[in-house]
């Protein structure tokens, strides 16, 4: 029996397209941070004490001078404060967009301490690098003199970007492999579409290939160790930073009911629409998880008129891998998030989901347990955002050793196969940052590099 189609499931739930009026798509979805001004920019440029051994630069993962940068923003040099924040982090505009800069760097910030209330360096470094993006010579790097050698990079996210940006402009030909229709991993598919508005993926990809010595091929996914060994045999060297392709599932009745699905599908789905106001959402949504995907897919449930979004959680607060500061989003974006409630049924009528009921938890010795009790709370769409994994068995088949389902690895990224190398999500024993996947591909090219050169 086929699934039904989304006219069927309108009859079966309240699910549609076109909740809002015309106009408010394009205001609930416009940048949710919006640019400093020149004057806001010094002003807060001239809050930065210029910390010797400041904390910051140690709290990023790929160590931007930050005292640097923002000096020469508070001296009018804005691409020299580009020029500062690229050369540690070739993304550093998407990073000033998406990282979680309040436990990073600006977590770290004197001022912090000093008055509760850090640089705001995150967009700081936003400001620096769109002024470059937009000015008439946004290239500021050329490639080293052509060596002759050839690498394959296997993924067009984040690490992959950094680290065949990294080796091309070291003089290397990097050829990158792809799945997607596009380029851009995560960064293009699974960030909240009011963090990088105006196509930003894609406009800072054509900058990361403006250094030339990229090739880019699409729809090329691994599907047997033969086309690593391929790869291993025609290229001087491989890296590999496909990212996390799997998600977990729920592993309970009715999860493959009608109106349940990933989250990170329906992000995707949501980031590659023309017109937002055609993308069909329920009157009711849940969405299970706790950590980034789960805020991103709550609070655009919301901003594409879904009237009850709730984002339930198996703990507490103080457990979730979503930062105070995106917690606090979701709440103010009319999410409600539950706790301690563990999924336990998808509830369903004529193939569709109606709602999800779900055990309360506590902690007994330090363990999650149910106490017995239950709810069932009520659902025309559920989303699920409970995690993501490798789940690629090529990888094991062609040799690679692995370490909690990814790739284990060495400190520069080498793995257990001679003359291949991994980063981003992929590689074991990550934070699962944008920018720490793109420390883990610097760090790997840097270290190809060295191989290549003998």
């Amino acid at each position: 029996m086929l699934p039904p189609s989304v006219s069927e499931i309108s009859t079966l739930a309240d699910i549609r397209p076109g909740r809002l009026g015309a106009g408010d798509y394009a205001l609930n979805f416009a940048d949710a941070s919006p640019r400093l001004s020149p004057a806001q920019a010094l002003l807060e440029a001239e809050r930065c004490l210029y910390c010797f051994d400041a904390p910051c630069i140690t709290a990023c993962p790929t160590g931007i001078d930050v005292p640097s940068f923002i000096r020469r923003i508070a001296d009018g040099n804005l691409r020299g404060a580009a020029r500062a924040i690229l050369e540690a982090n070739p993304l550093g505009g998407m990073c000033a967009r998406v990282c979680p800069t309040e436990t990073l760097c600006e977590q770290a910030c004197v001022r912090t301490t000093q008055e509760g209330k850090p640089v705001a360096i995150g967009r700081l470094q936003r400001h620096a690098v769109d002024a470059l993006m937009d000015s008439p010579r946004p290239q500021l790097f050329t490639r080293a003199q052509p060596t002759g050698r050839k690498v394959a990079v296997v993924g067009a996210g984040p690490a992959g970007l950094a680290c065949a940006h990294t080796l091309a402009r070291l003089g290397h030909d990097v050829v990158v492999f792809d799945a997607r229709p596009k380029a851009g991993g995560l960064n293009e598919y699974g960030l909240a579409a009011y963090k990088t508005p105006d196509n930003f993926a894609q406009r800072e990809l054509q900058w990361l290939l403006a250094i030339g010595g990229i090739e880019i091929r699409t729809g090329w996914a691994m599907q047997s160790p033969a086309q690593l060994d391929a790869l291993r045999g025609e290229y001087g060297a491989v890296f590999l930073g496909m990212g996390l392709a799997t998600t977990h599932a729920l592993g309970v009745p009715g999860e493959g009911l009608a109106g349940v699905e990933d989250a990170v599908d329906f992000i995707a789905r949501l980031r590659q629409a023309g017109d937002k106001s055609h993308l069909p959402i329920g009157r009711r949504v849940v969405v299970i998880g706790g950590g980034m995907t789960a805020v991103d897919a709550a609070v655009q449930s919301r901003l594409l008129g879904a009237e009850s979004v709730q984002l339930v959680y198996r703990r507490g607060p103080g457990s979730m891998s979503a930062s105070k500061e995106e917690q606090h989003w979701a709440q103010t974006n009319g999410v409600t998030i539950r706790h301690w409630l563990a999924p336990a049924e998808v509830t369903g009528q004529n193939g569709h989901a109606t709602g999800v009921v779900f055990a309360r938890q506590a902690l007994v010795d330090g363990r999650l347990q149910g106490t017995g009790e239950t709810e069932c709370i009520a659902a025309d769409m559920v989303f699920k955002a409970i995690g993501q994994k490798l789940g690629n068995p090529v990888l094991a088949e062609a040799g690679l050793a692995l370490e909690a389902g990814r790739i284990k690895t060495e400190g520069d990224g080498a793995t257990s196969l001679p003359g291949v190398w991994a980063g981003g999500d992929c590689r074991a024993g990550g934070l699962d940052l944008t920018v720490e996947a793109v420390a883990h591909g610097k760090r790997a090219a840097q270290a190809i590099h060295a191989h290549l050169s003998g």
